[in-house]
């Protein structure tokens, strides 16, 4: 059976071009960036050559970059850094969204136990902050605000450069976790209001393992973990040499293509809502997020009548690759958060499924997956 993976937002497979970084960069033999000699010299120079690559797509410093193991230690080092800092200019407070990955939202609860002030902002209907609730909620004792981009549910987002500027304006941090919207929306951070970005490899065609912190020059932060003088003594611990080459590898591929990659998905997308309006009809399925301010690739349904679990098991049994949400959460039954925290109504937010698209899908498998999900349907009927 040939598997059509629709699940391009919890993991991408990687592009030929990052592989090839890799097992190019991995057969160079011994690679430790903090030796002397001459084969860490030559694994320097790769780390400094990927980094240098990666601000020039985010309109950064090299210097502003640390190398991460991924978008959850990314998150993590951000807000702890920040929050941490902060409080020793007497700013104790932290604003986070309803509907952030749980690698904010867990690290927002453990700083709440830390003492701080925790102030989640709610969303509407479709998933978006509504500008003045985050204005009102961000002031002079606000340390840290972080807004995702982009959902990695419902694909919403958010306006960061219009909560940036509150921040800005009072003072606060803004993190902006970037991690599902890296690479199909342009980041130039030279322009953006943000001191602090989180991404992850990947989710853009590159190796699983690797991640990236962008920390604005001048920004108060504090390192999470403590050892050697790695990352200008921001991040200790050996880089992952092999991996970062091909995280910017996968990046360069996704700058290059970004508008192609943005209509691919998009035209993805388009073809599986208009084959489940042919095939199930339109009244037996509802999208689910914001129809204008979304990413392309991302697609959350809801099968009213028909459960989240049941549809997924059916699907994986007829070869389609799908979620029920974050995959953080994919062996959880709980309902998403995200959902919830937009109201929506219980049948809705028990039925969801995602689909989310990308390197190597086709319209074709948009068809196909739609005259599946119509014979799943049938038997609920």
């Amino acid at each position: 059976m040939n598997t059509i993976y629709f699940d391009h937002a919890a993991t991408t497979p990687m592009h030929p071009a990052a592989i090839e970084a890799y097992v190019a960069c991995a057969s160079a033999g011994p690679s430790n960036p903090s030796s002397l000699h001459g084969s860490g010299r030559a694994a320097r120079e790769r780390v400094s050559v990927a980094r240098d690559s990666l601000a020039e797509m985010l309109g950064c410093s090299p210097a502003e970059l640390v190398f991460t193991g991924g978008g959850t230690e990314s998150d993590n080092a951000a807000l702890f850094g920040a929050a941490f800092a902060q409080r020793k200019k007497g700013r104790n407070r932290i604003v986070a969204t309803a509907v952030e990955h749980h690698a904010v939202l867990n690290v927002c609860r453990r700083l709440e136990a830390e003492g701080f002030e925790l102030t989640i902002l709610p969303v509407d209907e479709f998933g978006r902050v509504r500008l003045e609730d985050a204005q009102a909620a961000i002031d002079e004792r606000t340390a840290v605000v972080s807004v995702m981009a982009g959902n990695n549910e419902t694909g919403t987002l958010q306006p960061i450069a219009e909560i940036g500027e509150f921040a800005r304006r009072s003072r606060a941090l803004m993190h902006v976790d970037a991690v599902q919207a890296f690479g199909y929306l342009p980041i130039d951070l030279r322009e953006l209001p943000i001191d602090l970005l989180s991404v992850s490899a990947h989710k853009i065609n590159g190796p699983q393992g690797v991640g990236l912190l962008y920390v604005r020059r001048g920004t108060p932060w504090l390192p999470s973990l403590y050892g050697g003088s790695q990352e200008r003594s921001r991040r200790a611990g050996t880089e992952n040499v092999a991996g970062i080459a091909a995280f910017a590898a996968a990046a360069g591929i996704a700058r290059a293509q970004r508008q192609s990659r943005w209509q691919h998905a998009e035209s993805v997308r388009a073809e599986a809502l208009r084959q489940l309006a042919a095939h199930l009809g339109s009244e037996r399925f509802v999208v689910n997020g914001h129809p204008e301010f979304r990413l392309p690739h991302v697609l959350n349904v809801s099968f009213p009548g028909i459960s989240s679990e049941s549809m997924l098991m059916n699907l994986d049994l007829a070869g389609v690759a799908a979620s029920g949400g974050s995959a953080c959460n994919s062996g959880s039954l709980k309902p998403s958060h995200v959902l919830e925290a937009m109201n929506l109504p219980s049948d809705r937010i028990a039925s969801a499924v995602r689909f989310s698209f990308g390197l190597g899908n086709t319209t074709d498998e948009a068809e196909k997956m739609a005259k599946i999900i119509a014979t799943i349907s049938a038997r609920y009927a």
